[in-house]
């Protein structure tokens, strides 16, 4: 397998968002500061957990190695989440929002800042977005990013949340008319962790003020070589889950006015992975198999896991060919020999990654990147703090 660059995402957060448990799904009301009020998120409808990770990375021209990156560890950060669990027993959803600056094929008149995509659990369009970026050099207004994602997205407001934001790049912090110190001021009374990660020398992050920026809401600071070439271990089971990964694409019944054009995106990401290394796409046929890759909006087997009453009110222009003339018995019928597929495939896939893991385990052990250790680290460290537990 070819070597590529690896650089990561970690999480780590103060003492002070942590004080008594988390995950016990209570709001609070608390009074809004004047450079939050345009922040106006809707109110969970729900009672579910939400893990929120908002990325801002800088897609300026010396970048390159931050995306390749990104585009390889997003598994890391679903797979490291799939056994999460919280205090009240209950399992998070993960959203993960993307934002690029410091790019000039961005707007001057809005910082050289683009949302790429706001919060989703479509882990396909995320991937499709990631490997969208493309870098060119730019000024980098790093106060202005935070704002603008804690202005734009859908914070929510359960207080027992987990809310993220990770920033990456490597210029000061200080650049740009709106000060870092206001927007993580905001981040803070909003229960947001802003966590930085300078691509360079550790001491010259600290003389920028990255260090500072992150410990203003108890975040993590962490210098990084964002260029760092890390060599993958191959694993004697990695053949045998992208074998399962072809039958786990073939138990998805795409439906409705978006099922082919998603069923292929799903096809192009899985290629997507590939080529970038062989490990990348085991690790997303990992993801696939878990309880995070849901895909309702396109497939019928996740939209009648969800709402039952979908297949009685699917029209015959709706239905994928293979089920075209059939009657609401036999779709039933079918999608439930689909899903009996996927689960079996999914347990077998979970398994051998289990066996895939000790593996890496013994052979690698001390040699992962470092940033890859830290971000593990740091997740752990912080969703412990809020009552999360892992099985």
């Amino acid at each position: 397998m070819k070597n590529i660059k690896r650089t990561l995402f970690s999480i780590v957060t103060s003492a002070s968002l942590f004080m008594g448990y988390a995950c016990k799904l209570e709001t609070t009301n608390k009074k809004e500061p004047l450079l939050a009020q345009a922040i106006q998120p809707k109110v969970e409808k729900d009672n579910k957990q939400y893990v929120k990770i908002a990325l801002l990375l800088d897609t300026s021209n010396s970048m390159d190695g931050l995306m390749n990156q990104a585009k390889a560890q997003l598994w890391d950060i679903v797979n490291e989440f799939t056994y999460a669990k919280c205090g009240n027993e209950s399992r998070p959803e993960l959203q993960i929002a993307l934002y690029e600056y410091g790019n000039d094929d961005l707007s001057s008149r809005e910082g050289h800042i683009r949302q790429v995509l706001g919060f989703s659990k479509d882990l396909d369009e995320i991937s499709e977005k990631l490997f969208s970026l493309t870098t060119n050099g730019g000024e980098e207004f790093c106060g202005q990013v935070i704002n603008t994602s804690l202005r734009q997205l859908d914070w929510g407001k359960n207080a027992d949340d987990l809310k993220l934001i990770f920033i990456a790049g490597n210029e000061p912090f200080t650049q740009g008319k709106l000060d870092y110190r206001d927007a993580t001021a905001q981040a803070k009374e909003n229960d947001v962790v802003v966590n930085t990660i300078f691509c360079g020398n550790f001491d010259q992050g600290i003389n920028t003020n990255w260090k500072d920026g992150a410990q203003r809401t108890g975040g993590d600071y962490m210098a990084i070589d964002h260029n760092q070439e890390i060599a993958y271990v191959a694993t004697p089971y990695d053949d045998a889950i992208m074998k399962l990964n072809q039958k786990l694409n073939g138990t998805y019944i795409a439906y409705g006015s978006i099922g082919q054009s998603k069923l292929a995106a799903q096809t192009m990401q899985d290629s997507n992975a590939f080529e970038m290394e062989e490990a990348v796409a085991v690790k997303r046929a990992v993801s696939k198999s878990s309880r995070l890759y849901k895909n309702s909006t396109w497939d019928l087997v996740d939209a009648a896991e969800e709402d039952s009453e979908v297949i009685e009110q699917l029209k015959e222009d709706e239905l994928p060919e293979v089920l075209k003339g059939k009657s609401k018995k036999e779709i039933k019928e079918f999608i439930a020999t689909k899903k009996a597929e996927r689960m079996k495939v999914q347990e077998e896939i979970q398994s051998l990654n289990t066996k895939r893991e000790v593996f890496i385990a013994e052979q690698q052990q001390n040699q992962k990147g470092e940033l890859e250790n830290a971000m593990i680290k740091a997740i752990r460290k912080q969703a412990e703090r809020r009552n999360y537990s892992w099985e």
